[in-house]
């Protein structure tokens, strides 16, 4: 249901406020500053900005404008200020209007970074904004479970697919020794050279195929309808779903022209575009009948960039910008449909001509845009989209195929949005008393309709100021552009056009059965969307499962568990890099050091076999007394000494507080005692086996001398341990103490928290 307009005189001034305004001004001064920059892109310069970031990483705040980065500019810009007059009358008497638009305008901002930054970190940062934006937005009714639900689905899909790309962009760093995009693309062919190759391009395809939601991913985008027209419109036609094409578009120079990025991004687009073309038939929501044809244009924008050849990029650019023109004008056709009449069903709506003309007037420029009729941008979009597929040089025929039959059935759901509820018999357009949006919200409609009718009939305005540099952005400065014509004669194309426009209205004619038949068929075909929250529910027991099986409240098994991934983590790596390399050269020892030996040996295996605490801690004590005799003998007397003081204040303490403990096994039962011994053992061999390695290898004393010639012409102290631990590691020392004093507050709070009367 849409956000009805309140009609009182307070409330309906609300949007000539700061927050109604100021997100149009800054939209449209962006906007203004891009636009001119026009003229010197067209002439083919590159105009660059760069700041440091983090140096040392080869990281900097680098942004480049050229044919393509300043088209997304544009149209992110362009329609953001139109959306946004549009938002401050749609969500006018808002309690949360203000956040709204700030969050509208963090979402442009996020958009804008990624498509003009030329550090691919950089990039990076600013399309996980996007990601945080656009979940603040499509959960902005966080009142009901959908929206948080579709919110949460979009966050966990595409982040996903942001730590692939993040991953990456490392290995593309590491390959070519740069994060800077300009840089990378003057490298040529080094990426498709590179073994590395082909994990770089899964990753990358990963991040862009998740936010641009390719099939298999696509389930997110329809279920983020959830979110108030004004975001839908927003997110469909200039920003979110569009990063991922745009990916694409800017590596292509570096990881285009292979056969796996051919055929790839054919079969996935092609697939995409069919797929969602029927999808977007089955609908009778108007919202999600345009959610799908996203989807359509989105797998046909891959599907042309999966070529080099001019034809085919230049359709991707045309189409591209057509594409934006006439979704975002229907989606926001559509939120005045809902807004004025209250429902976006198109089985309840028709005969809403009379009653809203200029909005009927604008959805009728946009639909026949988006079905391709002469003589409208959408025309030549598509003429020259066939003639792209015909000169691809693998699989022709299935591009044509492909491209055909979604583009027939996007002129059968152009009619189902447009034409049905404004020219078709009434139904309960009376009941629904439907009356003309106010200004503010047709303003956007009507002008991105008319670009699309400006553009057909003057195609070279748009060739020389944006698709011809975006071409060239994306192929170089000697690729050869596809010329924009409204009538380029009687050939192959034009024929395809005719039979696309006959196709298409058989489909609408039929479209009611067909929308029946869909449905039935879809009750039998797998879910995606069933199937991520069987995922989830996965997930969350797995969590469940993992929690109770590590964080069970048993002290012994936590550090059990600790040691055994030392032990594994350890062993393992060295085993796995072959690193073992251990030669013993046994000293000769004297009597003092097998009794030393022995005492330690002894220690250890009280601890183990005893049932007594006291007996344990006793054990442990021996052992620490051991250590200490080392010291002595290899001539550490100070070392001993606190040895000595800290094993003697443990026992004491210990032996304190264990007459408050229980036993040390309540059941009775030593089942894991052997285990542990084992584990022990396997610890203590793997710390022998590294400190023996280490001490194999030369002895590194640059830190040695400096404490030697530092200690006293510095720290004014003749004992170099001490002075380490006082001065120059004087904050360790602290946070130390910190340390010990939190941990003996918490065993005070334990032991004094028990209860009296405890037998135990």
């Amino acid at each position: 249901m849409g956000a009805k307009t309140t009609t009182d005189g307070a409330t309906g001034s609300r949007w000539l406020t700061l927050e109604g305004l100021l997100p149009v001004a800054i939209a449209a001064l962006i906007f203004a500053w891009l636009a001119q920059a026009i003229p010197a892109v067209g002439a083919g310069e590159v105009v660059r900005y760069s700041w440091d970031w983090v140096p040392s990483l080869g990281i900097a705040l680098s942004f480049l404008i050229d044919g393509l980065s300043l088209t997304f500019g544009l149209l992110i810009t362009g329609i953001g200020a139109l959306v946004f007059l549009y938002a401050s009358k749609y969500m006018q008497g808002h309690a949360h209007l203000a956040r709204f638009m700030l969050f509208l305008v963090l979402f442009m901002a996020s958009m804008l970074g990624l498509v003009l930054a030329d550090n691919l970190l950089t990039l990076f940062v600013f399309w996980e904004l996007t990601t945080i934006t656009s979940y603040l937005l499509i959960g902005f009714d966080h009142a009901t479970a959908k929206a948080r639900r579709s919110a949460l689905q979009a966050l966990l899909l595409t982040g996903t697919g942001g730590l692939a790309l993040l991953a990456g962009f490392i290995l593309i760093g590491t390959v070519t020794g740069t994060f800077e995009l300009s840089e990378i693309r003057a490298q040529g062919d080094v990426l498709q050279e590179h073994a590395l190759y082909l994990p770089i391009l899964i990753l990358v395809l990963a991040g862009a195929f998740t936010k641009s939601a390719q099939f298999p991913f696509h389930f997110w985008l329809p279920n983020a309808m959830a979110a108030p027209t004004p975001v839908s419109a927003y997110l469909h036609s200039a920003t979110m779903v569009k990063a991922g094409v745009y990916l694409m578009a800017r590596m292509h120079p570096n990881l285009g022209g292979t056969e796996i990025w051919l055929w790839t991004l054919t079969i996935f687009g092609a697939f995409t575009a069919v797929f969602a073309s029927f999808m977007a038939l089955k609908q009778t929501d108007l919202k999600q009948s345009l959610a799908y044809t996203t989807l359509m244009a989105l797998g046909t924008l891959t599907l042309f960039l999966a070529s080099d050849i001019g034809y085919a990029i230049t359709a991707a650019m045309t189409f591209l910008i057509v594409h934006s023109l006439y979704k975002a004008t229907l989606f926001l056709v559509v939120g005045v449909i809902d807004h004025e009449t209250g429902t976006r069903d198109v089985d309840r709506l028709g005969g809403l001509a009379r009653a809203m003309p200029v909005t009927a007037f604008a959805a009728a420029i946009a639909a026949l845009s988006m079905s391709g009729i002469p003589p409208f941008i959408g025309f030549i979009s598509k003429e020259i989209k066939y003639a792209a597929a015909l000169g691809v040089e693998s699989e022709p025929v299935f591009v044509i195929g492909a491209v055909l039959l979604a583009n027939a059935l996007m002129l059968a759901v152009a009619a189902v949005v447009a034409f049905s509820p404004f020219w078709r018999n009434k139904h309960l357009a009376a009941e629904l008393s439907p009356h003309e949006g106010p200004w503010q919200m047709l303003m956007g409609p009507v002008i991105l309709a008319t670009l699309g009718a400006i553009f057909g009939v003057f195609p070279s305005l748009l060739a020389a100021s944006l698709v011809n540099p975006g071409v060239a952005a994306i192929l170089g400065p000697e690729a050869e552009p596809a010329k924009l014509k409204l009538w380029a004669g009687v050939n192959l194309p034009l024929i395809l056009s005719i039979v696309t426009i006959a196709l298409g209205i058989a489909i609408y004619i039929y479209s009611r059965p067909m929308r029946a038949a869909l449905q039935a068929m879809g009750e039998r075909l797998v879910n995606f969307d069933r199937g991520w929250d069987r995922v989830l529910d996965g997930l969350k027991w797995l969590a469940a499962w993992q929690t109770d099986l590590i964080q069970s409240g048993v002290l012994r098994r936590y550090l059990f568990i600790t040691f055994l991934t030392l032990l594994i983590g350890i062993g393992g790596t060295i085993i796995a890099k072959d690193a073992l390399s251990v030669t013993v050269a046994w000293p000769d020892l004297l009597l003092k050091h097998w009794v030393v030996v022995a005492l330690i040996v002894a220690g250890a295996m009280l601890t183990l076999t005893t049932s007594s605490r006291i007996a344990a801690i006793a054990g442990l004590g021996a052992v620490g007394i051991g250590v200490a005799l080392i010291f002595i003998i290899f001539g550490a007397p100070d070392v001993a000494i606190t040895q000595l003081l800290v094993e003697t204040l443990v026992v004491v303490l210990f032996g304190v507080a264990a007459l408050k403990l229980p036993r040390l096994d309540d059941s009775g039962r030593k089942t894991h005692r052997p285990l542990d011994a084992l584990l022990a053992v396997g610890v203590g061999a793997i710390v022998t086996v590294v400190l023996l390695m280490v001490t194999a290898g030369p002895l590194d004393r640059r830190l040695t001398t400096y404490f030697e010639e530092t200690s006293w012409p510095e720290a004014f102290g003749r004992n170099i341990v001490n002075v380490i631990l006082v001065d120059f590691r004087a904050l360790d020392t602290f946070g130390e103490i910190a340390v010990v004093v939190i941990a003996a507050l918490g065993a005070y709070a334990l032991l004094k928290g028990r209860k009296q009367d405890d037998p135990r």
